[in-house]
Formats: structure tokens, sequence, C-alpha cells
């Protein structure tokens, strides 16, 4: 009777080691998406910023006014 208990156990030790296992590789691919996600979110702004500063440099070349002397 122990015999089969013993089988019993076993097995639901594996089913929660398989589980725990599928349960981790889809974390890590999640992680790995919202890693993804945010390096191009971080690009995309970076891109927006430094377009911005150099739309701001271009008025003020075209105004006639020192790209480099800071507003206070």
């Amino acid at each position: 009777m122990s015999h089969k208990s013993d089988d019993a156990s076993k097995l639901a030790r594996a089913n929660r080691l398989r589980m725990a296992a599928e349960e981790s590789a889809r974390a890590k691919e999640e992680a790995t998406k919202e890693a993804i996600a945010i390096r191009e979110n971080m690009a995309r702004l970076r891109e927006l910023r430094l377009a911005k500063e150099a739309a701001t440099i271009r008025q003020q070349i075209a105004a006639g006014t020192d790209p480099k002397e800071k507003k206070k």
C-alpha cells in the first residue's frame, strides 16, 4: 500500500517541478519582452527629445540668438 502512495507522491512532486519550470520559463520570457519594450520606448523618447532640442536650436539660430545661452 505504501508503494502506491510513494509512486503518487513522486508523481505529484514531478508534476509540481514541471509546472514550476514552465512558470519560470513564462516569467523569464515575459520579463525579457517587457525589458525590450522599455528599451524601445526609451529610444523613441530619446529621439523625440533630441528632435525637439534640435528644433529649438534651429529656431534660436533663425531668430539670431545664441543657442548656447541658457534662459533663466
